[in-house]
C-alpha cells in the first residue's frame, strides 16, 4: 500500500501534531516551554493530585485531546509509536505539582515503563511526591494469571477520567491510586486489526495482513495477535471476543459494567454500531447490564481498519466518578 497522508516532512510530524492541536484549544492547554509536553492551562491547581499521561504519538485522541478538567493535567508526548524521553514526562510533572503529588498514568509498554520509572525518580529526587498506575487491559498479550505482563489499549480514557474526577474532588494521592487501580483491575479488552497501518516516517506497512484474513488481539504497534484467522462477519467476530472478555476477569450475572466499542484509526462508525449491537444483545443474555456505552474512535493506530471491545466493571464510586463533569479537547461530560 503506498502511504498517502496530508503532512509535510515526516520528521516533523509530531512537532507540527502538538503544535496544532495546541493552537486549536487555546482556550484548555498549551506546550511546555522547552519539551514536548501538553499542559492544563489552569495548572498546578493547588492541593490538587496532577495527572500526568502519556506515550506514543499516533493514537489520537490518545494522549493529547484527553487533557483538561476532569481529566489529565498533562501529556507527555513522544515520536510515532514511541515512548516519550524521561526529561519530558519529568518537564510535565513539575509543570502540574500542585503540593498534593502527582500521578504518572500511562499504558504498559517496556518503553514507556522504561522511561516513566527513570522520570518518576527524578522527580522525587526533587521533592515532588509521585506515584504510578499502569493500564494493562489487553487479554491477549498474556495469558491469565500473568495480567502485569499485558499491555494497555483501549480501556486508557475511561480510567484516565475516573483518575482525573478523583483528583478533581481533591482527593489525596493514595486514594486516587486505589480508585484508579480498581477500575484497571476492572477491565479487560479484545480487538481484531482488518488491515495494517503505515508510519510517516518509511510510508511502509508495519505488517501484512491479507485482504481476506483478520488478526485476533493485534497490537497497537503491530505486535502479533493471538491467531489469524479468515476474515468473519461483524455477528461472528463479537462472538469470538465477547465470551473471552467474559472469562477472563471473570464478569459475572448481576456486574454493571461500562462498554468501549473502538475503532482502531479506519472503521466507520457503521460499523462499530453494528459490533455494539451484537455485544449488548450477548451481555444481556449474561445477565450482565451497561452502565454506559462508548462508541467510537479513542485510541487508533494511524489508518489501521479493526475494532475492539472494552468492558470495564463498575461499582457505585466508580459510577459516580464516570458521572462527573470534565472538559478535554475530544471527551467532555457536563452536568445538565
Amino acid at each position: 500500500m503506498v502511504m498517502k497522508k496530508l503532512i509535510n516532512d515526516p520528521k516533523d510530524v509530531v512537532q507540527e501534531l502538538i503544535e496544532g492541536f495546541v493552537l486549536a484549544n487555546e482556550d484548555k492547554v498549551h506546550k511546555h516551554k522547552t519539551v514536548n509536553a501538553v499542559i492544563r492551562n489552569d495548572a498546578p491547581v493547588k492541593n490538587k493530585v496532577g495527572i500526568v499521561i502519556g506515550g506514543g504519538a499516533g493514537h489520537e485522541p490518545l494522549f493529547l485531546e484527553y487533557i483538561g478538567k476532569g481529566m489529565a493535567d498533562a501529556e507527555a508526548h513522544g515520536q510515532i509509536f514511541a515512548a516519550p524521553a524521561p526529561n519530558i514526562v519529568l518537564g510535565a510533572a513539575k509543570a502540574v505539582d500542585g503540593g498534593n503529588g502527582v500521578l504518572f498514568l500511562y499504558n504498559n509498554y517496556a518503553g514507556d515503563v522504561l522511561n516513566f520509572d527513570m522520570a518518576q525518580e527524578m522527580a522525587r529526587t526533587e521533592g515532588i511526591q509521585v506515584e504510578t498506575v499502569l493500564v494493562n487491559d489487553e487479554i491477549a498479550s498474556a495469558p491469565k494469571g500473568k495480567e502485569e505482563d499485558r499491555r494497555g489499549t483501549t480501556s486508557v480514557h475511561i480510567i484516565i477520567k475516573i483518575a482525573g474526577a478523583a483528583a478533581e474532588r481533591g482527593l489525596p494521592l493514595d486514594e486516587v491510586v486505589r480508585i484508579t487501580q480498581k477500575a484497571v483491575n476492572g477491565s479487560r479488552s479484545l480487538g481484531v486489526a482488518l488491515s495494517s497501518c503505515t508510519l510517516p516516517a518509511t510510508g511502509k506497512e508495519i505488517f501484512d495482513l491479507p485482504d481476506d484474513a483478520m488478526e485476533v488481539g493485534m497490537g497497537l504497534h503491530g505486535e502479533p495477535g493471538v491467531e489469524r484467522i479468515k476474515l468473519l462477519s461483524a455477528d461472528e467476530t463479537v462472538s469470538r471476543i465477547v465470551p473471552r472478555l467474559v472469562e477472563d476477569l471473570p464478569y459475572v450475572k448481576g456486574d454493571e459494567i461500562v462498554l468501549i466499542i473502538n475503532g482502531y484509526g479506519a472503521t466507520t462508525r457503521m460499523e462499530m454500531f453494528i459490533i455494539n449491537r451484537k455485544v449488548r444483545g450477548m451481555l444481556a443474555d449474561l445477565g450482565i447490564s451497561v452502565y454506559g456505552t462508548e462508541v467510537g474512535e479513542f485510541c487508533t493506530s494511524q489508518e489501521m481498519k479493526g475494532v475492539s471491545v472494552t468492558f470495564i466493571r463498575m461499582d457505585d464510586e466508580l459510577k459516580t466518578l464516570y458521572d462527573d463533569p470534565c472538559d478535554s479537547a475530544f471527551y467532555k461530560k457536563a452536568v445538565l
